[in-house]
């Protein structure tokens, strides 16, 4: 396989949104990935351990008087990234926000974007309902599994 065949394969991966291919003869194997690893970085994440700010037995005592079963309960499920990037709440920065909340959005819709890698990747909503909190602000870096979002 030759550097021109190579070239028109990426060329074909970018034309139809591809981030892996693999090409297997019996004497040759070619592998390319493009953008972020999902599969290596959640693997990434799972063999560090949790930071010591999040262990319970090192969290800041509670104020003198507080009720813990009166804290307030987030409302809603959670949309969290699905990789390591800086996050975007518009496609453009001219452009209005992909969602605000008070938003109704469709399974499948764009929310917002998290650039990797100067890739910018379109994260799309996983369920239909109501936006009721944006957690990250825009621009700001965001790691896997970070909220981005609450809706209902």
């Amino acid at each position: 396989m030759d550097l021109k065949e190579i070239r028109n394969i990426v060329e074909l991966m970018n034309e139809h949104g591809l981030t892996h291919f693999d090409l297997s003869k019996k004497d040759f194997q070619l592998v390319l990935k493009k953008g972020v690893d999902a599969d290596a970085l959640r693997s990434l994440a799972a063999s560090h351990p949790a930071p010591l700010a999040a262990s319970p037995a090192l969290a800041a005592p509670a104020p003198a008087g507080s009720d813990p079963a009166a804290a307030p309960v987030a409302d809603g499920s959670e949309i969290t990234s699905p990789m390591v990037g800086t996050f975007y709440r518009k496609p453009a920065p001219d452009a209005d926000n992909f969602v605000d909340v008070g938003s109704s959005v469709s399974e499948g819709q764009t929310i917002c974007i998290i650039e990797a890698m100067k890739v910018m990747n379109e994260i799309k909503a996983e369920q239909s309902g109501t936006i009721t909190e944006v957690m990250v602000e825009d621009g700001n870096p965001v790691q896997f599994g970070d909220v981005l979002f609450r809706i209902k």
